[in-house]
């Protein structure tokens, strides 16, 4: 059996690029959404004319769909990311482009038919009315308010639930930039971590988990959920996820 420093060693040594988490299998599990967000965004590529997908990591969830609209762009603001994304989405003959998270998006007004995002860190709801045509759709996968928030307090302590990724701050924000909710679903997911160099991976791969993650910062509290799982099996934490679909109103 792996120590506590090995696994931790192991945990800081995967690299972070990309959204590919096949890495976690057997040591980290996560219960998917009931509505199948791949399938639902590939029948909506299918009918679009020209469609962008934002902060599209390393393109891993937009290249599964089998056909692209005529039109096809993607950004995303990580540096290391963009290569990825570019060989990613090349077979779909989609433009990748720098655009950092907050920013304006670099596209004309009314230029898409069709915005998509699956789990963006944050969501410009001026901006994607700007580029959406008129009756033009909004379709993201986001994560919700208090997600793996057990995680969270166990290595910071009990810590305020973030209320900006609610689902009512999400139809309110929305509403407010001139999109209608014409859809909107909420699910938590059951997680489960069976080592901690699952957890290290995760915390430097989602770091919006604990703000400003590092082994040494946090090596007590490390140790102290290693010996948890050893003791009682995996950790169980509840991702929260938002299904959101906005038509751009006149």
């Amino acid at each position: 059996m792996s120590t506590f420093e090995e696994l931790v060693a192991e945990g800081e040594a995967v690299p972070t690029e990309g959204w590919d988490f096949s890495w976690f299998t057997g040591r980290a599990t996560e219960q998917r959404p009931s509505w199948g967000y791949a399938t639902m965004l590939a029948e909506k590529m299918a009918k679009a004319e020209a469609a962008l997908d934002i902060q599209t990591g390393g393109g891993e969830v937009l290249a599964s769909i089998p056909s692209a609209p005529p039109v096809l762009a993607a950004t995303e603001s990580w540096p290391p990311n963009l290569e990825i994304a570019r060989r990613n989405l090349a077979r779909l003959g989609a433009t990748v482009v720098h655009a950092e998270d907050s920013a304006d998006l670099p596209f004309p007004s009314a230029h898409f038919d069709l915005v998509v995002s699956r789990h963006p860190v944050t969501t410009r709801w001026d901006e994607i009315r700007r580029v959406l045509r008129p009756d033009g759709t909004y379709f993201s996968q986001a994560v919700g308010d208090g997600s793996v928030r057990e995680l969270t307090d166990y290595l910071m302590g009990p810590q305020p639930v973030d209320p900006s990724r609610s689902p009512t701050t999400t139809v309110a924000d929305a509403e407010a930039a001139g999109l209608e909710i014409t859809g909107l679903r909420q699910e938590a997911l059951r997680m489960e971590f069976h080592d901690i160099a699952a957890v290290v991976h995760f915390l430097r791969k989602v770091i919006w988990i604990v703000p400003g993650f590092s082994v040494d910062a946090y090596r007590d509290r490390l140790a102290s959920l290693h010996d948890f799982i050893d003791r009682h099996g995996p950790f169980v934490a509840h991702s929260t996820r938002l299904l959101v679909e906005a038509r751009r109103r006149e």
